[in-house]
């Protein structure tokens, strides 16, 4: 099964299920991660920085390819509500910007 591994989020490295999305994932896991929209792709604040791994994740939705455009989500940017991972295996970070006030972060 894939897995994403999250560096700066202590104890994040999960098995992602065929078919949900890293969000759900993430969830599913135990894991408090920022999503202000709902998870409909409205926003951006449920963001990753992805450092490895970016070919093995779906390709860009309608909606972070609009982010995109808009200067709003950067190429190794992806939205965790839009993402699935079919494949391998993917590292990332949670941006400065979306970390959550309650959570434990490490500088890994």
């Amino acid at each position: 099964m894939p897995t994403l591994t999250v560096q700066n989020l202590p104890g994040a490295v999960l098995a992602v299920p065929a078919g949900a999305t890293l969000l759900a994932a993430l969830q599913a896991a135990g894991h408090d991660w920022m999503h202000a929209c709902g998870a409909k792709g409205r926003c951006t604040t449920c963001r990753i920085e992805v450092g490895s791994g970016l070919d093995h994740l779906t390709p860009p939705t309608d909606a972070e390819l609009r982010y995109q455009v808009a200067g709003r989500l950067q190429p190794h940017e992806r939205l965790t509500c839009q993402t699935r991972l079919p494949e391998g295996d993917v590292v990332g970070r949670t941006p400065d910007a979306t970390k959550l006030p309650h959570q434990r972060y490490s500088e890994g």
